[in-house]
């Protein structure tokens, strides 16, 4: 089994709003096969705490403007590593340095990636 289609294509909008705020390192993993509560993880790296508030705040809008929600929020409050999940997708916004620390395309480094033009 792999990502849908759907899940695809909402990462790749969540990664542009992430890219217009200037994230970087963007890499979507498709997780389908190995976790049964989402088919994709999409990685951000931001360079310090206010820009890690302001990716979270597009990547939002964005889906909003999908017909998407967010129905899960957690990190917000510390701004180091912010996890959004929108059931299909679940978006990781970290400060570069923890997201080296935590490397977690090393733990998924199985996972097939998903092209996003962002």
């Amino acid at each position: 089994m792999s990502a849908t289609e759907h899940a695809a294509q909402l990462a790749r909008a969540l990664a542009q709003a992430a890219s217009d705020k200037f994230g970087s390192d963007m890499v979507a993993l498709d997780v389908s096969e190995p976790l049964a509560i989402t088919d994709v993880f999409l990685l951000v790296s931001a360079a310090n705490e206010r820009q890690v508030g302001a990716i979270v705040d597009a990547v939002d809008e964005v889906a909003a403007l999908l017909g998407e929600k967010v129905v899960r929020r957690e990190g917000e409050s510390d701004g180091h590593w912010v996890l959004l999940d929108l059931i299909d997708v679940i978006v990781h916004v970290m400060l570069v340095d923890d997201r080296r620390l935590y490397s977690l395309e090393r733990l998924w480094k199985d996972a097939p990636r998903i092209e996003i033009d962002a």
